[in-house]
């Protein structure tokens, strides 16, 4: 794959794991459990939502890898594949999908986290096996609430658009 296609396939995944927790937030109560669940593990709730979005993407460009998906055919993903991705994958085969460069300042400040928590070991190794629960949660309700039956990473956004958590350019 190209740096191009790369940069291409990172910018599609950053956007589906911006958009996954305002999605999957449109039930409030979810939000209210998360938070609860971060302060319970030790993890602050801006920084382990940031590391959910970071780990949304990873697992999507895992997920587009496996099926040897380019940025531009990625409306045919599957979100239970990017589900099983961030549940089924070692963290340090997660980063594999990372840029060399970064469009987005915080995609790369949040992918520094990754990195942290993937080579720190011990309580963040703990950590990342709980946000990769979180990440496979939230991904599986929102492939819940779709309709046809097997969603795609095309009918993710066309919830987020009808929600009104994501506006098309």
């Amino acid at each position: 794959m190209t740096t191009h296609d790369r940069s291409l396939l990172w910018g599609r995944c950053a956007l589906l794991g911006r958009l996954l927790l305002p999605l999957v937030d449109q039930e409030p109560w979810r939000q209210a459990r998360r938070h609860d669940d971060l302060r319970a593990w030790g993890i602050g709730v801006a920084e382990g939502e940031r590391l959910i979005e970071v780990f949304a993407a990873l697992a999507a460009c895992a997920a587009a890898d496996d099926a040897a998906l380019s940025g531009a055919e990625l409306d045919g993903l599957s979100l239970p594949a990017v589900a099983d991705a961030a549940t089924g994958k070692a963290d340090i085969e997660l980063l594999v999908g990372l840029p060399d460069t970064f469009d987005d300042p915080r995609d790369e400040e949040a992918a520094g986290f990754f990195r942290l928590y993937s080579y720190r070991g011990g309580q963040a190794d703990r950590h990342l096996f709980q946000l990769s629960r979180e990440v496979r949660r939230a991904l599986l309700v929102i492939a819940d609430r779709s309709r046809p039956a097997s969603p795609t990473y095309a009918d993710f956004f066309r919830q987020a658009v009808l929600a009104g958590v994501y506006h098309e350019p």
